[in-house]
């Protein structure tokens, strides 16, 4: 096998040489490259290379797969050969001028989210971690009951589970300042100012044991504890402001007067008007979300399983973080990340029919990896480096992801946390869900085996 060094020569020299890349990048799985011209690109030779496990063209960059942690190390050689192009920043200016409008909106919310998602990923195994712990059944183990569990323990677990919710706006606000050029200390303050003690907590109100404070008689005030929306759009607003100060400032007093003007005008724009808007087009986004995930006889889980992996080719998959959120936020679990389980391990499932399959020894070596990296959660190896290129296996990976996501749906599964699935995902359902999950990933990985193995691939 090639080592990482002559693999990132190889890269290089299939798309083109150095004075053919613009700018290089990469996120978990991917090599991302910008090219100055996508003719040159040898896509065959590309595909070819050792450790490659698929290759595409999407929102104007070449992204080449290579799977977690692989990629890291490919990216250094790459940069080592001197090849860098412009900067990441503005790679990511270049990318942001790619695509449809809709694409590029879901593309920023998705950079939005994104260094979010692991805060989010802790407290969903804090949550399984605690229902675990406070089972009748493990207690029993002990000599235990529920009542023989301290106040003070759970207070403690309280810590652990609720605080990234609590304060969800300030780490939206944060990310989003970040994303849009502010500074982000200015977005983290504001967003600590939407759930400010001073106001009446979200939760109370929704509860009916606090009232909204009223302005001008109409205009309801209340914290936004876990909203989503109001934080971003603050931040997105925020950020402009700041920059429009920032070159209208005298640098001399720069350091106290933009911050003051911004916050100021932030938290009156956000309590006054952004808040009590988003906050009903959040209502309303949830209830249509509820509305799809009640539809009976199990047609939710058949339809979100068989669509969602349509949508991570997309790539616009990123909105499903937000909904995520908003279900974990007002129901206090996750209905949908069973669905979404199931669907990908449903994709691991075909590329592992393909990897058993096939007499072609490249192919093996790339399809079990791929398969191994779905269980894991990430799907893109097996989508685009395997059944995706042979069409018929991406297919039955749908159909797979389907009956998995109706059963998942007719089971009625709730996860503890969000954005971790199939075998790392066994953590959101340590209570008495374990066993019907793992059921529900065997059956949507065994159906997309088995149709895959039967009439999905022919070694051709």
């Amino acid at each position: 096998m090639s080592s990482n060094q002559d693999i990132a020569k190889q890269v290089v020299e299939a798309i083109g040489g150095p004075e053919n890349v613009q700018s290089v990048a990469h996120c978990a799985t991917r090599l991302r490259i910008m090219v100055h011209d996508k003719d040159k690109i040898n896509e065959k030779k590309v595909e070819e290379i050792d450790k490659v496990k698929g290759a595409f063209f999407n929102s104007g960059q070449y992204q080449i797969i290579f799977g977690t942690g692989t990629v890291n190390r490919i990216y250094e050689e790459v940069n080592n050969l001197g090849v860098s192009g412009t900067t990441k920043s503005e790679m990511k200016q270049e990318a942001a001028k790619q695509g449809t409008a809709f694409q590029r909106a879901i593309r920023t919310f998705g950079d939005v989210f994104v260094p979010i998602i692991p805060v989010l990923v802790a407290t969903g195994l804090f949550m399984g971690l605690r229902g675990l712990l406070t089972q009748e059944q493990v207690l029993s183990l002990f000599g235990l009951t529920p009542d023989s569990i301290s106040d003070n323990f759970l207070l403690f677990t309280e810590v652990l589970t609720d605080t990234a919710f609590v304060f969800l706006p300030a780490l939206v606000a944060w990310s989003t300042f970040r994303v849009f050029g502010g500074t982000p200390i200015i977005g983290f303050v504001l967003g600590l100012m939407l759930v400010s003690p001073a106001l009446p907590n979200a939760w109370a109100v929704a509860e009916g044991n606090a009232d909204p404070l009223y302005f001008l008689g109409f205009i309801p005030v209340i914290g936004y504890q876990g909203s989503v929306l109001p934080a971003f759009f603050a931040g997105l607003i925020g950020a402009k402001v700041e920059r429009f100060f920032r070159k209208r400032v005298p640098e001399a007093l720069d350091l106290i007067v933009t911050p003051f003007i911004v916050l100021l005008i932030m938290i009156t724009l956000s309590l006054f008007v952004l808040g009590p808007i988003l906050h009903l087009v959040e209502n309303g986004i949830f209830d249509g979300v509820i509305a799809v995930l009640e539809l009976p006889f199990g047609l939710a889980g058949l339809i979100i399983g068989f669509f969602n992996q349509i949508i991570v080719i997309t790539g616009v998959h990123h909105i499903f973080n937000f909904l995520e959120i908003q279900l974990l936020e007002n129901l206090g679990f996750n209905p949908f990340n069973p669905i979404v389980t199931a669907a990908i391990a449903a994709q691991g499932g075909a590329a592992l029919a393909v990897a058993v399959k096939t007499k072609s020894k490249k192919l093996k070596a790339l399809a079990y990896p791929s398969s191994l990296s779905a269980f894991l959660g990430i799907t893109e190896p097996a989508i685009f480096g395997v059944n995706l290129r042979y069409g018929k296996p991406f297919i039955m990976g749908l159909i797979g992801g389907a009956i998995g996501g109706f059963l998942a749906d007719i089971l009625r599964l709730q996860a503890t946390g969000m954005a971790i699935t199939v075998i790392p995902g066994t953590l959101l359902y340590l209570n008495e869900q374990i066993f019907l999950y793992l059921i529900v990933n065997i059956v949507g990985i065994a159906v997309a085996f088995v149709l895959t193995y039967l009439f999905g691939y022919k070694d051709e």
